[in-house]
C-alpha cells in the first residue's frame, strides 16, 4: 500500500459528477485540481450498508473541506453509472457535491494498493495529498468499520499548519515549540 511520502499515482477515471440530465459524467485525472489538496476515499461496493454512512457524511461536511481549499474525490470499483443509479435511489447520496470515481479495471485502487486480498474490493481507505501531490496521510479500515469524517479533517488542519501538532491537537490550540 502506498504511504506517507509516495505520490499519488496518475489515473483517468469516469467520475458521476451530478444529476443533472446531460451533465452526469466527467473523465477527471490526477491533476484536474492543480493547487488543492486531495481528500481521496474508497469504499468497497455501492448499495452496500456501512457505505453510504461515510459518503454522505462527506457530503455533509464538504463545505469545510472546501474552506479549507480541499477538493474530496470518493472512489469504488463500481462504474459511473452504478454511481448514477446510487445516487437516485439513496436520499443520503442525491445531493453529493463531489466526484464518484469508478475505478472498474481496479488500476487506481491496485496502484494505491488498497484492494482487500480475499474480497478484491477497495478497503475503508483515506489518502490527505497535498497540491503537490505527495502524499500526506493514510487511514484504512476494516471492511466492517465506517471512518471518521471530523477526524479527517482534523488531519487536514493539522497538516495544513505545518506544524508540530501534539496528540489530540484542533484547531485553534497551540502547536509545539521546538527547543531553538
Amino acid at each position: 500500500m502506498l504511504t506517507i511520502g509516495d505520490t499519488l499515482p496518475p489515473f483517468s477515471l469516469e467520475a458521476c459528477v451530478g444529476l443533472d440530465a446531460g451533465h452526469e459524467f466527467a473523465r477527471l485525472t490526477h491533476d484536474a485540481f492543480p493547487g488543492k489538496w486531495l481528500v481521496l476515499f474508497a469504499w468497497p461496493l455501492d448499495f452496500t450498508f456501512v457505505c453510504p454512512t461515510e459518503i454522505a457524511e462527506f457530503g455533509k461536511a464538504h463545505g469545510r473541506f472546501a474552506d479549507r481549499d480541499a477538493q474530496v474525490l470518493g472512489l469504488s470499483l463500481d462504474s459511473h453509472f452504478v454511481h448514477l443509479a446510487w445516487r437516485k435511489d439513496h436520499k443520503d447520496l442525491r445531493d453529493l457535491p463531489f466526484p464518484m470515481l469508478a475505478d472498474t479495471k481496479r488500476e487506481l485502487c491496485g496502484a494505491l494498493g488498497i484492494l482487500h486480498k480475499q474480497d478484491g474490493v477497495p478497503l475503508r481507505a483515506t489518502f490527505i495529498v497535498d497540491p503537490q501531490g505527495v502524499i500526506r496521510w493514510v487511514s484504512v479500515n476494516d471492511l466492517k468499520v465506517g471512518r471518521s469524517v471530523p477526524e479527517v479533517l482534523r488531519i487536514l488542519d493539522a497538516l495544513q499548519t505545518d506544524e508540530l501538532c501534539p496528540c489530540n491537537w484542533k484547531p485553534g490550540t497551540p502547536t509545539l515549540e521546538t527547543a531553538k
